[in-house]
This record gives C-alpha cells, structure tokens and sequence, in this order.
C-alpha cells in the first residue's frame, strides 16, 4: 500500500472523488491540515493542524460484493483497534465503526462505496471505496461541541507520538485486514464481535430514532449486514445504521 500526503484540503474522502487520477488503487491518503472533514449523520471532525491523522483509503474491491460491504467496516474499524494497541490502547468499535476508549471518541470512520450495476449477465459491483478515517493523536483540547473527545496523548499523559510512525502502523493494518476481509470473512467478523463496545452481555440504554422512545437492550449480535440485534424485555430487535442510537 502507498501512502501519499498533502499539505491542506477540505475533506481527504472528497479530494479523492474530486482527483481520482491523482492515486491508484491501495492508497491512503494524509492531509497534514483537514478543515471540512465529515464524519457519520452529517456531523464535522475537528483535528488540530499538524496533531492527528486525517486520511481517507482508496481502494476497488475485487471480492467483496455489495451485500457484503459491511466488511469493508468491520476491516477498517479493526485497523484503527490494532494501531491503537500497537502503541499500548486498548480500544473497542462501537457499532458500527466508531472508536472508543471507554466512554470517549477516539477515531471516527467515514466509508464512501460506489456501486455500479453488473454487465454481460455479472451482478452489481463495488467500483470504488473511500475511507475516511480521522484518529486524534497528539490533540489535548478540543473545542467543538463534540461530546466525547480524547485523544492518544490524552491517554498516555500526553506522549508526542510520531504521525509518521503511526501512519505507516495503520497503513500496514488496513492492507492486512482488508485482504482478510476478502479472504476469510468469518474470521474478521469474529475478530470484530470480540472488540465490540457495550458487547460484554451488559443491558444498555437505546433510543429509537424512528419513535424517540427510549429503552434498555444487550447487544445480542451484528449480523453480517451490518445490522445489529438487541435483546429487550419484550424480545430481540433488529436495527440498521443510524435507526438506533447509544444513549
């Protein structure tokens, strides 16, 4: 994989759809200063210039077809888990592809897929995916309203990690576990259940966005999907992204 960096742009996941020429395939893109970055229901990323990652991933997908693109999640989210313990964090996913330390956000995810329909008979394909994935390293103040910010060096009194070493860490983890991804789902998928945020049998409160009423459940299971089942005094429910939320 390669890794290409640039001085300044608003988004890394828009850059690339506005510049697809400038890389190939298997590379992850760096902005050293990232000031419209996006992250899930709409919501900005802040990152300090020169403090963190903010990079986006290309890459075409050969074996991981559209009803199958969650992996795609799994394998990114699982990435960022292996950086962060590379350098002594022990991180866990919150479904679907948020990090977590405990109760604060240390890395979001924002996965772009472009899906073409099939030719000569072959089915509907994945053509591209853009990852965008924002880690807050050497950050130790945010000022937005995020709820729940922290960063590597907040939680290692406030070690200076090296952006390159880090960088080149996760670059190593998003080949490796996106060939898993293509090659042995199962086991990916095993690998995500078991870093699961609030995945510890524990009865946790939900909101369903749809009613706004607010209930207890355990997380029961993630399907393949992606989506998630809880478990509730009245019985399992079943919920895709962004139509339940941690409460």
């Amino acid at each position: 994989m390669k890794i290409k960096t640039i001085t300044r742009t608003g988004s890394t996941n828009t850059y690339l759809k506005e510049h697809p020429d400038e890389v190939g395939p298997m590379t992850l893109l760096i902005a050293l200063e990232q000031d419209a970055g996006r992250g899930q229901r709409g919501n900005s990323w802040e990152a300090e210039p020169g403090k963190n990652i903010t990079a986006s991933f290309f890459f075409a997908p050969e074996r991981i077809a559209p009803a199958e693109q969650f992996a795609i999640s799994e394998a990114t989210a699982l990435a960022v888990v292996d950086t962060l313990s590379r350098f002594g964090i022990a991180a866990q996913v919150k479904w679907p592809n948020d990090i977590y330390m405990g109760d604060r956000k240390i890395a979001g995810i924002l996965i772009e897929n472009s899906i073409v329909a099939g030719t000569g008979g072959s089915g509907a394909r994945i053509s591209r995916s853009i990852v965008g994935i924002g880690l807050n390293v050497n950050q130790q103040r945010f000022l937005s309203d995020a709820p729940n910010p922290v960063s590597m060096a907040n939680l290692t009194a406030d070690t200076i990690f090296d952006l390159g070493e880090v960088s080149a860490e996760l670059c190593d983890n998003l080949e490796r576990r996106i060939r898993e991804a293509e090659t042995d789902r199962t086991t990916l998928h095993a690998h995500y259940m078991a870093t699961l945020w609030r995945g510890d049998g524990g009865s946790y409160p939900f909101r369903d966005t749809a009613t706004g009423e607010e209930f207890s459940a355990t997380i029961s299971d993630v399907e393949l999907t992606g989506h998630l089942t809880l478990h509730t005094s009245d019985g399992p429910r079943r919920y895709a992204f962004k139509e339940v939320a941690f409460l």
